[in-house]
C-alpha cells in the first residue's frame, strides 16, 4: 500500500486484486493455511465425534439454526453457507433464514425451544462479554432436559471451533466437500 499525504493529497493506492477482505484487514484469498484434517487428524476426528455427539436427539433444524446463527455471530462465510444450505435441506423457510440476526425482533417465527436455545447459543458464543446470565441459562433450562441441554452446549461449544477452524485456515464459502448421507 502506497499512501501519500500532504495538506492537500491524500492518496490510497492499495492493490486489492485477489485479496479478500477479513474483519477489516485485507488478505490474499489464495493464501494458503493450515488444513486441520490433514496436518492433525486425530484432532479433527475428535472433533468430529464431539458434533456428531451433540448433536445426536436435537431437533435437525434446530440445530441447523444454533449453528447458523453461531456462524453469523463469529463472522464465518465459510461454515455460514454450509449451514443455510443444509437448514434448506432439511425443509427450513427462507424467511426464518433471513430473520435469524433479529429473531428477538422476529419471536413469532420461533418457537419458545428455538428462542432459548438462539439466546443460549449467542450467551456461550459471546461468553467473554458477561458469562452466561441466569435468565439465559433458566429459559433453556425449562425447555430442554440436562441432557438436551449438555448437548447443545456441545453443538455451540463445536460450531465455535469449526468457525474458528474455517477462519484460520481461510476456507473459502461455497467450497464445502462434504459428503452427505441425507
Amino acid at each position: 500500500m502506497t499512501t501519500t499525504t500532504d495538506a492537500t493529497d491524500t492518496t490510497d493506492t492499495t492493490d486489492t486484486t485477489d485479496t479478500a477482505v477479513t474483519a477489516g484487514t485485507a488478505v490474499p484469498a489464495t493464501a494458503s493455511r493450515l488444513d486441520i484434517a490433514t496436518a492433525a487428524p486425530a484432532v479433527f476426528k475428535a472433533l468430529i465425534g464431539f458434533d456428531a455427539a451433540s448433536r445426536a436427539g436435537l431437533d435437525p433444524i434446530l440445530v441447523e439454526l444454533v449453528q447458523t446463527r453461531v456462524s453469523q455471530i463469529n463472522g464465518c462465510a465459510y461454515c455460514l453457507h454450509m449451514h443455510t444450505k443444509d437448514a434448506r435441506r432439511r425443509g427450513e423457510s427462507e424467511e426464518r433464514l433471513y430473520l435469524l440476526p433479529t429473531w428477538r425482533e422476529a419471536r413469532h417465527f420461533y418457537s419458545a425451544r428455538e428462542q432459548a436455545a438462539l439466546a443460549f447459543a449467542e450467551a456461550v458464543t459471546l461468553v467473554s462479554q458477561g458469562g452466561v446470565p441466569d435468565d439465559v441459562h433458566d429459559a433453556a433450562a425449562a425447555q430442554f432436559d440436562d441432557a438436551e441441554l449438555g448437548r447443545l452446549l456441545g453443538l455451540v461449544l463445536t460450531i465455535n471451533s469449526w468457525n474458528r477452524i474455517a477462519l484460520t485456515s481461510r476456507k473459502v464459502a461455497g467450497t464445502d466437500q462434504r459428503a452427505r448421507k441425507d
